[in-house]
């Protein structure tokens, strides 16, 4: 099974480093320096990590054979991709990969089906469950405790408690009143 593991941000500095999006729970394993990674595009690739360190909160790479800025500002948006056994579960029972949640029932704590989780989004602040509700909307849920008190993956359910008004944010608006 292929997993996405970080996208290519910019370039950084001259040398041919660029920043990481990171998209694993792991990257101190996914890129380390000798870890050779698939890309998507596939042409950009694959890419092998020479160096790595982490500035300001972000992570940087160099990967062999890409020696300047031009270079690394080529790989810009490329995905890294790794591949894994499918049936391998993270260390922390508390995560879990895309393909664990795609698929799964989505319901609230007080028992009203939402629909079923469609594609696992993940954004810079926060991952989100995109839900394709039952007539075919799509609604977005945060992933975090808060929201989202358990996954079941022998139930195939995600529990959620969402805020009032969180998912009527995928119904069509109301129409307005006629004044008469």
């Amino acid at each position: 099974m292929r997993l996405v593991v970080g996208r290519i941000g910019k370039a950084h500095g001259l040398r041919g480093e660029v920043t990481i999006e990171v998209r694993t729970d792991d990257p101190d394993l996914r890129f380390a320096p000798g870890a050779v990674l698939e890309t998507d595009p596939a042409r950009r690739g694959p890419l092998t990590v020479a160096t790595g360190r982490v500035q300001g909160g972000r992570l940087v790479l160099r990967f062999e054979g890409v020696e300047d800025r031009m270079a690394a500002e080529g790989l810009r948006n490329t995905m890294l991709i790794v591949e894994t056994d499918p049936d391998e579960l993270p260390d922390d029972p508390e995560e879990f990969y895309d393909h664990q949640l795609v698929g799964l029932r989505v319901v609230t704590v007080d028992g009203r089906e939402v629909g079923t989780v469609a594609e696992m989004l993940h954004l810079p602040t926060q991952d989100l469950f995109a839900v394709t509700r039952p007539d075919g909307r799509e609604v977005l849920i945060p992933f975090v405790e808060e929201i989202v008190p358990d996954v079941d993956l022998e139930e195939q359910t995600v529990l959620v408690d969402p805020p009032e008004g969180l998912l009527e944010l995928a119904d069509p608006p109301k129409p307005a009143a006629a004044d008469s």
